[in-house]
């Protein structure tokens, strides 16, 4: 694989780290702002927010730019930001960090999924964009384990600076690897670009990113509390759980993009239904620290399963106006990521037990499901059509 994708990855790592670390680090910043778990919980609703809004208006405002400019500017956005996040001195001003943080972060993803796709052949552009996911994918083994931990042991703020410093080096790989040439193609038609939203089976493949995202993060979102008093275990014994939804991640990352470049929508379809039998599953493992720690293990790597697959979706039903889709379905895995975590987070404050939020994660599974056995009978019957009028 060209080292351009490398580059990507490395950046992928620290967004990847900034979005996810605040999960095990709920506890620490909810005591030291003041404000209860479900609150401290909406800072990563804010982040999905952030990223859903400001994709499109990134892609609109940098559709003249060459890609790699643009990468870089929004690599650069992603260490501001974080800066901000590192000094913020009360929840509001934290909250507004993140925000502007997630600015750049659907923007990235999908500009980097398109410019992967062009650097290798066509039979290999999942496992390009899986390779650039991989990014999140380390993120989760080694990024929020670590900075969970620092978090623990130097204050949560110590995390975000580490951060930044991923973030400069991210800036400099990109400069150096990502080139140029492919990145300065002809700016694509933002009215070919919007067209694309006409398309149904776009639209499906987005609703299937929003309700797989928002299973999980409806309850991962709480998996340090859920860990802490279903399970028991200690603070630190929560980091090593988040090292083993990392490893199955990253298994579940290389796994789904082969088997996207084989056979696209069953592995969707396949990998959805097993995810509704892990998560209910858990409702009930959750209570015992071996049955959690396998279930977290499994349920990482099979939502990772998804994510390479359900990107090329979007992209090749876009067609020949990617750009504008692909941010979009990265603001639609991060919808998912906020309607999960206040779904959750409604969920407790109602009275749910930790226990119980597997089974909310399960019920979101499901309505994914039944979107994808849609989408995937509308292109059989469109397929049959076209061989009918042919």
């Amino acid at each position: 694989m060209p080292i351009a994708l490398f580059a990507l990855a490395i950046a992928s790592f620290g967004i990847g780290t900034t979005e996810f670390v605040i999960m095990g680090l709920l506890p620490e910043v909810a005591a030291d702002l003041g404000v209860s778990i479900p609150s401290a919980g909406l800072l990563i609703t804010g982040y999905a927010i952030g990223v859903v809004v400001g994709g499109p208006i990134i892609v609109v405002a940098t559709s003249r730019l060459p890609r790699k400019l643009t990468l870089v500017g929004l690599a650069a956005l992603f260490v501001l930001g974080n800066l901000f996040c590192a000094i913020a001195p009360n929840y509001g001003l934290l909250m507004a960090a993140r925000v502007f943080t997630a600015f750049g972060h659907g923007a990235f993803f999908g500009i980097s999924a398109v410019v992967a796709g062009t650097l290798v052949p066509r039979n290999q552009r999942a496992r390009a964009m899986a390779l650039v996911f991989a990014g999140l994918t380390l993120a989760n083994i080694l990024g929020v384990p670590g900075g969970t931990a620092l978090g623990q042991i130097a204050g949560w703020r110590s995390t975000f600076w580490a951060v930044v410093a991923i973030g400069l080096v991210s800036v400099t790989a990109i400069i150096a690897w990502v080139p140029s040439d492919r990145g300065a193609a002809a700016p694509p038609s933002l009215v070919r670009e919007f067209a694309v939203f006409r398309r149904l089976q776009v639209w499906l493949a987005m609703a299937i990113s929003v309700l797989a995202a928002g299973a999980t993060f409806a309850c991962f979102t709480y998996i340090a509390p859920i860990l802490q008093e279903v399970t028991g275990m200690a603070p630190h014994q929560v980091t090593w759980v988040l090292l083993l939804f990392g490893v199955g991640i990253t298994i579940g990352n290389l796994i789904g993009g082969r088997l996207a470049d084989w056979k696209l929508m069953p592995t969707i379809i396949g990998a959805l239904a097993v995810m509704i039998l892990v998560l209910a599953q858990f409702s009930w493992s959750s209570h015992s620290v071996i049955g959690a720690c396998i279930s977290v293990f499994v349920w990482g790597c099979v939502m990772f399963i998804l994510i390479a697959p359900l990107q090329m979706r979007v992209i090749e039903c876009a067609g020949d106006a990617p750009n504008l889709a692909s941010t979009l379905n990265q603001g639609a895995f991060n919808m998912g990521n906020a309607g999960g975590a206040w779904i959750g987070g409604l969920a407790i404050t109602y009275g749910a037990a930790y226990d119980m939020l597997p089974i909310v994660g399960a019920a979101l599974s499901a309505l994914a499901l039944a979107v994808a056995l849609i989408s995937s009978q509308l292109a059989k019957r469109q397929a049959r059509n076209l061989v009918r009028t042919a």
